[in-house]
């Protein structure tokens, strides 16, 4: 059980766990657990158990569940058109796009239907800005440990990570990874082949661990100085997660390009590469494109998760749910020291650093009927929807705190 919960995207699938005989590739471990249907912070199995949900779809439930915006807006496009590909216009695309660059630092905007789509454009798009600037040498992005950009060949040798790339034969070439927030030492790995920096200002995979201001300010500061492209992954901490639009405006640095997904689709698949007009000015017709991206569907849903996320004081109540929760958290971490270390996080994109198993604090809180998503540096994330009230937070803290109590018992005999 705690091995089904930890094998969503960070822990290797342990053979064991593996259904057989299934008809499904056998690449997720997946919890015995399954659900009819949900409503807002909840989620609700056949047979009407009910489970308060800080998973959140992995972050991309960013409304709930069933939100009457998002289905309106959806069965709406669904009677109407579906598709049409990107061979004609698509007004819910320009729609959308225009509204994006309204509130962001962008002055174009590609339609994706996954963050590793949006980080592949973004990566292609700026070895494009070298090479029709007459640097095609210029192709090598720098990227930070801990990463987690994507399952394609190229987001996952950006991320670094060997148990993602073992057994898919040579790392595609063009990633030079550094530690973690290590900026002298990306610094130190440019060279006349740099193209870009690639980094999430808020890691979500790699344990919900956040760059500081001064890093970022720096980092942008490189890039300047080297003639490189910024580029930030915010498919996880982006549209709102940290209580700003995008997480980086806490630092107040703009990147170059931007990749989006998860929240922007309120579950819907979707995602976009952001980018200045400099940035994108040699993505010309015919360089790059998609058959299903800024599908009509997609792009009536992400509209819908905008109108409601910039309606005014929306942004500001999730920092102050925010710290409602993170406070809450702290209490617990202090009352069961020898199951849960600290807290971590900004807004609705918090983590809790487990001195306990992660996986094993994760079962502990699902026989709660809460769940959440296991981590890098044995983190457990709680990832609400940006609706989730004060009452479901409450709800929430109460539930962690049962199964951290729990596990006290076993954490106090070990230790004896």
């Amino acid at each position: 059980m705690a091995a089904a919960l930890a094998a969503f995207l960070i822990f290797p699938v342990p053979e064991t766990h593996i259904m057989s005989g299934s008809a499904l590739f056998e690449t997720f471990a997946r919890a015995p657990l399954a659900f009819d249907r949900g409503e807002g912070s909840w989620l609700i199995t056949e047979d009407g158990q009910r489970y308060l949900d800080f998973a959140g779809g992995i972050a991309v439930n960013s409304l709930g569940h069933g939100h009457p915006k998002l289905v309106a807006a959806l069965t709406e496009q669904a009677g109407k058109l579906w598709h049409t590909s990107n061979l004609y216009q698509i007004p819910g695309q320009t729609r959308l796009a225009e509204r994006l660059v309204a509130n962001s630092f962008a002055d174009k905007v590609f339609f994706t239907n996954s963050g590793a789509e949006a980080l592949e454009c973004a990566i292609k798009t700026a070895r494009r800005y070298h090479y029709v600037n007459g640097r095609p040498e210029r192709f090598r992005t720098i990227t930070f440990e801990g990463a987690f950009h994507g399952r394609t060949l190229a987001t996952i040798a950006a991320g670094g990570q060997q148990k993602y790339l073992e057994g898919y034969g040579p790392k595609v070439e063009g990633f030079d990874q550094v530690a973690f927030d290590d900026i002298d030492a990306a610094e130190r790995a440019i060279t006349h082949e740099t193209a870009a920096i690639l980094l999430e200002p808020v890691q979500g995979e790699g344990g919900v661990r956040d760059f500081p201001a001064q890093s970022l300010r720096r980092l942008r500061e490189l890039c300047d100085e080297h003639g490189l492209l910024l580029i930030f992954d915010e498919v996880q901490c982006g549209v709102g997660r940290t209580g700003k639009l995008f997480a980086h405006e806490w630092a107040g640095v703009a990147p170059d390009l931007m990749a989006i997904a998860k929240g922007i689709g309120g579950g819907f698949p979707m995602g976009a590469c952001l980018a200045t007009d400099e940035a994108a000015a040699g993505m010309t017709p015919g360089v790059h494109g998609t058959t299903f991206g800024g599908n009509p569907l997609a792009m009536a849903v992400g509209n819908a998760v905008l109108d409601v996320v910039l309606e005014e004081g929306f942004l500001d109540d999730i920092s102050r749910k925010g710290l409602l929760m993170k406070q809450g958290l702290a209490a617990i971490a202090d009352e069961f020291p020898e199951i849960i270390e600290g807290t971590r996080g900004t807004g609705l994109l918090l983590g809790l650093k487990c001195k306990a198993p992660n996986a094993k604090v994760a079962a502990a809180l699902r026989d709660q009927k809460l769940l959440s998503v296991p981590a890098g540096e044995n983190v457990l994330r709680l990832l609400p929807p940006l609706t989730v009230t004060d009452a479901e937070i409450r709800e929430a803290l109460a539930r962690i705190r049962a199964g951290a109590k729990s596990l006290a018992p076993a954490a106090a005999n070990a230790a004896t």
